[in-house]
């Protein structure tokens, strides 16, 4: 099974190699046929502390490094 790869804006970069990230979704209500804008925030693993809030990053599906981190970033977008 391919791993997850998602898109986002960094939101807070506090804890130790660690950065919050904010992926943004769109979608059709099966019913009204309107298109619904859907946030949801992931943990991600930043080995370096290398990104900052406002990055636009990329991060990819991996083993749990702890409870909530299942994402580690792979690089930002341009």
């Amino acid at each position: 099974m391919p791993k997850k790869i998602l898109k986002g804006i960094v939101v807070s970069n506090n804890p130790d190699k660690t950065i919050t990230v904010e992926v943004e979704r769109k979608y059709q209500h099966p019913l009204l046929k309107k298109v619904i804008k859907a946030k949801k925030k992931y943990n991600a693993h930043d080995d370096n502390n290398k990104f900052k809030n406002g990055d636009k990053v990329s991060i990819r599906e991996c083993k749990p490094y702890s409870k909530s981190k299942k994402f580690e970033v792979i690089g930002d977008i341009k």
